[in-house]
């Protein structure tokens, strides 16, 4: 008999997986997660757990919390989403990716439960359910001794919410998937609220006005702690350094300085203090002083963001970046203007058809001088030509170029950023608009992981 390969098992299981509510169809409850969880054993209460939500920034914040939390010597499960290129990624243990066997193991222990579950629901698990749930299992399998958990959407209802947080995350909210979670930061932030529970602490970024009522609103009602950016602790400095920047961070137990960080931009800086404040709060550093500086040093100098503004090539300098919405590419030109010196950017670009797709490409304009409008593999990408019909109205025809495929455009991207011969040295390529915009990217250009 011959042994199935790793990855026939995790094409097997993504095969499974796909006929499964895909993570853009929601029926907003806890309902069928909480009742796999009860026939599992409830596995996500064998452990604490660090869930973060917010609209931008979670993925880099959870990956800064894991690693701070891995310096201090604990065993971290991690789970993210969307992932880039494997779901492997979007279960870590350890800082690594579960292998595709062990998925493929994990999901074989638990699929005969989601028979039993679906046959009681009028509506089947999701397929971000089913991942939730391979998560806490293989976590509580591991075990691990604290689990970081990035929700799929919203907070009150997302599945990563079966399990009580100890530490509520929320990183800054503006507007996105606005037809669940409202068309306002206020509404929005009602519905990330919902991951605050009884008796945690809130960890609070700095917040639009009307969000911010809403998140203590709620914090008031659970009688959470509450620990909010720019008052009990906040970003002191930054300055640019090669490779990153160097920041000091006014922390719940003391102050941290000359804390190198190997990530672009401000948005980062301000995730990187987040972070820190949920691993104070998580050792309650707050009551006992500040957490041990030379091992958040030398944590956040291992901080690795893949897909968040990453140099994946050089001649021309070629950055690949995950942002999908408004907000998002705002912190990302910023922080484009601020590191790097291009005299020419180029931008690639492939969005989803249900994002704000041309206050995306406004807040572009002004920092591209050619843009190529292009399209990723997923059903829910924006064409090319409906791309660059926006895209003209914004940046004007003869600063638009459309290729069908994304490997093209980057090959024309390379073309355009190295046609003005004064330019050359000082050009820069920027593929952006979507998670998996970069994902795909990242493997046509090499990027590691």
């Amino acid at each position: 008999m011959t042994a199935t390969a790793p990855d026939d098992e995790l094409a097997r299981v993504e095969a499974e997986l796909r006929p499964r509510w895909p993570e853009t169809r929601l029926e907003p409850s806890l309902t069928r997660i909480a009742a796999l969880m009860d026939v599992l054993g409830d596995p996500q209460s064998g452990y604490p757990v660090i869930q973060i939500t917010g609209t931008n920034g979670k993925t880099s914040t959870a990956r800064m919390v894991d690693q701070l939390l891995r310096g201090f010597g604990l065993r971290v499960g991690r789970f993210t989403s969307p992932h880039l290129a494997s779901i492997t990624e979007r279960i870590s243990i350890e800082g690594a990716p579960v292998t595709a066997a062990r998925l493929a193991e994990v999901y074989d222990d638990v699929a005969p439960y989601l028979a039993i579950v679906d046959s009681g629901q009028p509506i089947p698990l999701s397929y971000f359910e089913v991942l939730t749930a391979l998560g806490y299992v293989a976590f509580a399998d591991a075990p691990v001794d604290v689990a970081v958990v990035e929700v799929g959407m919203g907070g009150r209802w997302d599945s990563t919410s079966v399990a009580d947080a100890q530490i509520a995350v929320i990183t800054p909210i503006a507007l996105d998937h606005t037809n669940y979670l409202g068309d306002d930061v206020g509404s929005i932030a009602a519905e990330k609220a919902g991951i605050i529970k009884p008796g945690a602490t809130a960890v609070l970024a700095d917040q639009p006005p009307d969000a911010l009522d809403r998140l203590l609103r709620r914090s008031v009602e659970v009688d959470a702690t509450v620990a909010r950016e720019g008052t009990e602790f906040g970003l002191v400095e930054r300055r640019i350094a090669v490779g990153g920047q160097l920041i000091a961070v006014q922390g719940l137990g003391g102050s941290y300085d000359e804390v190198f960080l190997p990530l672009h931009g401000a948005h980062q800086a301000q995730n990187a203090a987040v972070a820190l404040a949920a691993v104070e709060a998580f050792f309650g550093a707050g009551a006992r002083g500040r957490v041990d500086i030379d091992t958040v040093r030398a944590a956040f100098a291992s901080v690795r963001a893949p897909g968040r503004l990453e140099a994946v090539r050089s001649a021309p300098t070629i950055l690949v970046d995950a942002t999908h919405n408004p907000a998002g590419m705002r912190a990302t030109v910023a922080a484009v203007q601020e590191a790097f010196d291009f005299r020419r950017l180029v931008v690639v670009v492939a969005c989803m058809a249900d994002k704000d797709v041309r206050r995306m490409l406004e807040v572009l304009e002004p920092v591209a001088e050619q843009l190529v409008a292009t399209a990723n593999s997923s059903p829910r990408a924006l064409s090319p030509d409906e791309l660059a019909a926006i895209a003209v109205e914004v940046f004007g025809a003869d600063r638009v170029t459309v290729e069908v495929r994304l490997d093209d455009a980057i090959d024309t991207a390379v073309r355009l950023a190295e046609e003005d011969v004064e330019a050359y040295g000082g050009s820069g390529i920027l593929v952006t608009g979507s998670v998996v915009t970069a994902g795909e990217a990242r493997l046509l250009l090499g990027g590691s992981s």
